[in-house]
């Protein structure tokens, strides 16, 4: 155990405290609260065994700060998503360390998320409906939505970087390498682009299909769904005779019964369903673009060897930045996220910057 244990739970105790300061239902708030000084607890109780003044220790690190004016930025959902992904990723690292050191998996490693789930499903004033919310929060907004608008910045740097540093390769940074790093921008917007919107449509209209298949059968074959039903009940530990009085209530609302089926039997989230593939498509290709147009900059002003280097700055620079955010979700060290990112990324571009000065010479030739 070291210092970072500590700081993590710190992190933890801050996010969830900030959570319960801006969430609008006072029940889900007091859930939020009981997070919050369980991880100040874990927290004090960690620097109690390393012999660490707390209150020396006792402030938010750079990544919850950021995560916290991401919050107030595009609102407290994206931090509950974040701190979630955060705990997954660092249970995930227990459990795959413990595997590779031969130490018993107890089932504990996810304590964490464990013990929000369980407050939830015991603070009996949380209705169902709160509880459904939730889980829709932090599965399908926050962490998905800051890793899905990195990794895009970060395929549109990688990618035409490497082909910017092809091209100069092969014609020294000459003024068609500008011509070349638009088009390549635009291609792969467009193509992650529609790639998004085929992605979204797609599975939306697949399970549209299967949702109104459901409701083909609830309304040719109710028994035969009722049964079902009764099941999924039984399955989940519920008495024959409770499951029955259940689905008999259920039965009662057509559109109460498809609901349910389609979540419990078809694992559909009928509310993510909703989403636009429209606005998938524009948020893709504008993160695309924006981490596109880094190795593109130098070229609109000046070109040749200095455009070649300062564009390798650039990129760098951008690369080392995707690798720090990343670590807003993975929990890891910035310095070795970041450079571990620029290294990747220059590797790439090197070898496209070799290839094409070997086209150029052979051509030359």
């Amino acid at each position: 155990m070291d210092i970072k244990h500590i700081q993590t739970e710190i992190d933890a105790w801050y996010l969830y405290s900030i959570l319960a300061q801006h969430e609008e239902d006072p029940i889900v708030a007091n859930v939020f609260v009981q997070m919050s000084e369980i991880e100040k607890s874990h927290a004090v109780a960690f620097a109690e065994k390393m012999n660490v003044n707390f209150e020396s220790v006792a402030s938010p690190s750079w990544r919850a700060k950021t995560l916290h004016f991401i919050g107030k930025v595009f609102g407290y959902d994206y931090v509950l998503g974040a701190l979630m992904e955060t705990e997954k990723t660092l249970a995930d690292a227990v459990i795959r360390q413990k595997g590779k050191s031969k130490i018993e998996v107890t089932g504990n490693e996810d304590s964490h998320v464990k013990i929000l789930r369980s407050i939830l499903e015991n603070e009996t004033r949380v209705s169902g409906t709160q509880l459904a919310r939730f889980e829709k929060r932090h599965r399908s907004v926050g962490g998905n939505a800051i890793r899905a608008a990195v990794l895009g910045g970060n395929d549109g740097l990688v990618s035409n970087f490497s082909l910017v540093m092809g091209i100069a390769g092969a014609t020294v940074g000459q003024a068609g390498v500008l011509l070349a790093g638009l088009a390549g921008l635009l291609a792969g917007a467009l193509s992650m682009a529609l790639g998004e919107w085929i992605s979204v449509k797609s599975s939306q209209e697949l399970y549209e299909n299967q949702m109104q298949l459901e409701m083909d059968e609830l309304e040719t074959n109710p028994e035969g769904e009722r049964k079902e039903l009764k099941l999924i009940y039984m399955a989940k530990g519920i008495p024959e005779d409770q499951a029955k009085e259940i689905v008999d209530e259920l039965m009662k609302d057509k559109n109460l019964a498809h609901q349910v089926l389609v979540k419990e039997e078809l694992g559909i989230n009928a509310e993510e369903l909703k989403g636009s593939a429209m606005e998938a498509a524009i948020s893709s290709f504008v993160l695309f673009g924006i981490g596109a147009v880094i190795p593109v900059l130098p070229f609109m002003f000046t070109e040749g060897m200095k455009a070649i280097v300062l564009s390798t700055i650039f990129s760098a620079i951008g690369l080392f930045l995707i690798g720090a955010a990343i670590t807003l979700f993975t929990g890891k060290n910035v310095w070795f996220s970041g450079f571990r990112q620029v290294f990747f990324g220059l590797a790439a571009a090197a070898i496209t910057f070799g290839i094409g000065k070997l086209i150029g010479v052979s051509m030359a030739g």
